[in-house]
């Protein structure tokens, strides 16, 4: 696995009809090495505790390969009329990677990186928000239907990360996959 890019933001306000909402969806590439701690990457901020950040869900990584999916979404909902890349963090993730997709990455697997140790532990859930950011009202039920959610990690080893570093892929248990864990919780939107 390969960091493409390590994104970080902090809390903006968004526009969504006639109200605006905190968040820390607005992520952006960094130059250089970042510190890692228990709660994730240093000068990253999330706007809702209950359901992003915290000990499970400290770092959010989203593979670059799901990117042209989401830009031919935009385009097919209008939002987007141009091929125009989308810039990476654009999903909300800290670490846009090159690496494994969701039906391949277990809950329990850990990622090895030179200064630093990760652990898989959830799929990420889209909410309003993310529907809000990617500019069309279906954005969270088309993620449901494609299962290209991205997945969380808990930081067991504190340390930094930089853009374009290897990580050593870790199994653990195999149990149950991130596809699995994502499908089952967003079977309902499938209907």
């Amino acid at each position: 696995m390969r960091i493409e890019s390590i994104n970080l933001g902090t809390l903006e306000r968004i526009r969504m009809g006639e109200r605006s909402i905190l968040t820390g969806i607005g992520k952006r590439p960094v130059l250089g090495p970042v510190a890692v701690g228990p709660l994730g990457l240093q000068g990253d901020e999330q706007a809702d505790l209950s359901v992003h950040g915290g000990l499970q869900k400290a770092v959010y990584a989203y593979p670059a390969s799901h990117y042209p999916f989401w830009q031919a979404q935009r385009r097919q909902h209008g939002v987007s009329l141009l091929d125009e890349p989308l810039p990476a963090g654009f999903m909300g993730e800290n670490l846009t990677v090159d690496g494994p997709l969701e039906r391949e990455v277990f809950v329990g697997d850990e990622l090895h990186f030179p200064d630093c140790v990760l652990r898989v532990t959830a799929p990420r859930e889209p909410c309003f928000k993310f529907n809000a950011v990617m500019g069309f009202a279906q954005a969270g039920r088309a993620m449901a239907l494609a299962g290209n959610c991205g997945y969380y990690l808990a930081v067991d080893q504190p340390g930094t990360l930089a853009p374009g570093q290897q990580g050593q892929w870790i199994a653990g248990r195999r149990s149950l996959s991130i596809a699995a864990a994502f499908a089952a919780k967003f079977a309902k939107h499938a209907r």
